[in-house]
């Protein structure tokens, strides 16, 4: 490991596409990727990069396996490396997932001060027409010219916050597009200690449902079974729900009142939720489901994890998910020809 007397960038290396290796069941996660990064850094005359250091967070993982708790161990080792000497962060991690743990992660991380940066690739080092080395570069860069607060998405030489990015394509460069106009920058000066990095936190345990027609009572209880603490309900258009069915409004109105933190959203790419334009809206604000307006699945899952980890209160929680913390409950890009 390099002598970290003078300025350098911690990288962590999580596994995903970006490092794996081909197997006889297809690509896994490989280690060794420092060793070819500082090839192609020779072979590049990548004479501009900042110094780096590279940790492997053992094990190696596909993002398809990434869950809260390997969140919990990225914030650990970035605080690690900030404590050591580091100027910035560069997360490397899989695609799959990586909008999920940009959204978490931006939430998590509030208060280091150092600029956090996270990339992927698409196809593997090494593989012929491989992004892997335009991203690690570029994000390297990045780290140098980031903001040091808020956490920055690099992918194929764009940058966007991370409260705002979703993978849109399976395949190509252009996996990710930013879906809202967020700076990802801290909102408010008054940002309690019990929501900063250093603080103790705690597993919370945070569920999805997506409506669709014919949902049933029976099935949303399903999903609310295990003691969930928060629930992400992606609604239709403003967001709307089966207000007529009484049976499942009776559901979320029991989950409301023992205390779970229920947050709608759009299942549209654009616009946001607005629980008062609608009677069918409206029936959801009745039974104390909050508005996000226009939050990202991926967005809404990260902060309710930082809210419902937190040792805030209940009412403190619900007041913090109904502000706008980091730009990601406001305006929705929509993208061109898109609509719901």
């Amino acid at each position: 490991m390099p002598d970290c007397s003078s300025s350098f960038v911690e990288v962590l290396y999580t596994g995903g596409t970006i490092g794996m290796q081909p197997s006889s069941t297809g690509l896994v996660p490989a280690t060794g990727f420092e060793a070819r990064a500082r090839e192609a850094q020779r072979e590049r005359e990548e004479a501009e990069i900042a110094r780096w250091r590279l940790r492997e967070l053992e094990p190696l993982i596909d993002s398809a396996n990434m869950t809260p708790a390997h969140w919990r161990r990225l914030v650990e080792a970035t605080l690690l490396a900030v404590d050591e000497g580091a100027s910035g962060v560069l997360i490397l991690h899989g695609t799959d997932t990586l909008a999920y743990s940009a959204a978490a992660l931006s939430f998590q991380l509030l208060g280091i001060e150092v600029p956090v940066v996270i990339t992927g690739a698409m196809l593997p080092a090494g593989v012929t027409g491989s992004d892997a080395w335009e991203n690690f570069f570029d994000g390297l860069r990045a780290v140098a010219v980031a903001p040091p607060d808020r956490l920055t998405v690099q992918f194929h030489g764009q940058s966007f916050a991370g409260v705002s990015c979703r993978k849109v394509m399976s395949h190509g460069r252009e996996a990710f597009l930013p879906a809202l106009a967020a700076s990802g920058r801290l909102q408010t000066t008054s940002l309690p200690d019990a929501l900063r990095a250093r603080a103790e936190r705690r597993p919370a345990r945070v569920a999805v449902v997506e409506l669709f027609p014919g949902i049933t009572a029976a099935q949303l209880e399903g999903m609310l079974a295990g003691e969930v603490e928060g629930l992400v309900l992606e609604c239709y258009g403003s967001g709307t729900a089966p207000s007529e069915d009484q049976a499942l409004i009776a559901v979320l109105e029991q989950a409301c009142a023992r205390g779970v933190l229920v947050v709608a959203i759009s299942l549209c790419h654009g616009g946001g939720v607005s629980l008062s334009t609608y009677a069918a809206g409206s029936r959801l604000a009745q039974i104390g489901v909050i508005g996000g307006g226009a939050m990202t699945r991926e967005a809404a899952l990260g902060k309710l994890h930082w809210l419902l980890g937190s040792e805030l209160s209940a009412a403190q929680r619900r007041d913090w998910l109904a502000r706008d913390v980091l730009g990601e409950r406001g305006e929705s890009i929509q993208p061109a020809g898109v609509s719901c």
